[in-house]
């Protein structure tokens, strides 16, 4: 049996297939489904019948945008290990909100691009770090605050030094 949390434009559905026999929040739901292309579906509900297109979909995030019926849907899908993580309090969003920026090569520190108490977004560019000839942006890999700042312009690193206290 695969049960799955569905948040569907902010509103969560618990959703259990065993062997094809589907529930919905509990309640049994007959569905007959029939693929019609990669990303194309047919559905019969209730004798009423519904074209689903998934339009995009982000699997390591497992977001889905579909269409059904030319009505566009944003899906959320979260499974057994990610509701077991989840309750368990180590979802992937937490462990990536809070930790050290570590140089992931030796070289050399030619600029620093934040400040103590800088909010960064993932992705932000917070130093850059010469090695072997090259330029390399260090971005933050999560959202969070900058707390300290353990290097300056011109420090040499190592690989695994820290870099930069994040919170």
């Amino acid at each position: 049996m695969q049960l799955w949390k569905v948040t569907i434009n902010g509103k969560e559905y618990a959703i259990e297939n065993d062997n094809g026999k589907f529930t919905l929040n509990g309640k049994a739901v007959e569905l007959d489904i029939a693929r019609i292309r990669a990303n194309e579906f047919h559905v019969l509900h209730e004798n009423k019948s519904f074209n689903v297109e998934v339009v995009d979909q982000s699997p390591a995030e497992k977001k889905l945008t579909i269409k059904v019926n030319g009505n566009e849907y944003a899906v959320t899908v979260k499974d057994k290990l990610d509701l077991l993580l989840q309750q368990m309090g180590m979802t992937k969003q937490a462990a990536l909100t809070v930790g050290n920026i570590k140089a992931p090569m030796p070289g050399k520190v030619l600029r620093v691009d934040v400040q103590e108490g800088q909010q960064l977004k993932k992705g932000d560019a917070v130093l850059i770090l010469e090695a072997m000839k090259m330029e390399n942006t260090i971005k933050s890999p999560c959202d969070g605050t900058v707390k300290k700042i353990l290097v300056k312009q011109g420090d040499a690193v190592e690989k695994g030094t820290v870099l930069v206290e994040m919170e």
